[in-house]
């Protein structure tokens, strides 16, 4: 396919998404070594492990098969997360993007539950359909991680199944051995509906406004 993921800054009022550069690294690096207790089902780098990292991250990114960004919070101006678009397809037509999956987000655990998280799904999934024009966005994570399964659910996302030994185990201990993923999407029909239900509840986090 000649569709190459490019993904622009894109802001809102409580996080900005800055395509992910080496000088988030130190940031990044902070935010990752905080209570690490949510991180049980996904892969988070240790800040001795960011240099490797950001190799991987940014070789994908060159191909245009990944556009990983620095999740920017703006109460404090500082990198706490990272998220990414990536498995771009194109049926139809190979410079249209018809589908895309967000996915490879993380937060430092003083980000979670400020609303960064929905606010950041809101951005890219307006992105994804207002000016890529995609038909779909998916998000997967491993079937047993209730926590992920329930905040993918609660931007809209409809669950599909699971997929048996769909892809490598990220659980301690269990790196040789692959896990089954649970499926979600949002499609462009169900777009309208999914970005009111986001707007309301980012809403809810902004100050003034009662949660």
């Amino acid at each position: 396919m000649s569709f190459l993921l490019r993904g622009p800054v894109l802001e809102g009022a409580l996080v900005r998404l800055e395509p992910l550069e080496r000088r988030h690294a130190a940031e990044l690096a902070v935010a990752a070594e905080e209570n690490r207790g949510t991180y049980t089902f996904t892969w988070v780098p240790r800040a001795d492990e960011f240099d490797a990292y950001l190799d991987t991250q940014l070789g994908h990114a060159a191909a245009g098969r990944l556009a990983p960004y620095a999740q920017v919070s703006l109460a404090s101006g500082r990198a706490v997360g990272v998220t990414s678009y990536l498995d771009p397809r194109s049926w139809l037509d190979e410079d249209r993007l018809d589908a895309v999956e967000i996915g490879y987000t993380w937060l430092a655990a003083s980000a979670q539950g400020t609303g960064v998280n929905a606010e950041a799904k809101l951005l890219l999934f307006r992105h994804a359909f207002e000016e890529w024009g995609v038909s779909r966005v998916d998000l997967k994570t491993d079937a047993r991680n209730s926590r992920s399964r329930a905040a993918i659910e609660s931007v809209g996302a409809r669950f599909e199944g699971v997929l048996r030994s769909w892809s490598r185990s990220w659980a301690p201990g269990e790196e040789s051995r692959l896990r089954d993923s649970a499926m979600f999407s949002i499609t462009a029909d169900e777009w309208p509906s999914c970005a009111a239900r986001l707007e309301k509840r980012v809403a809810g986090y902004l100050p003034g406004t009662a949660s």
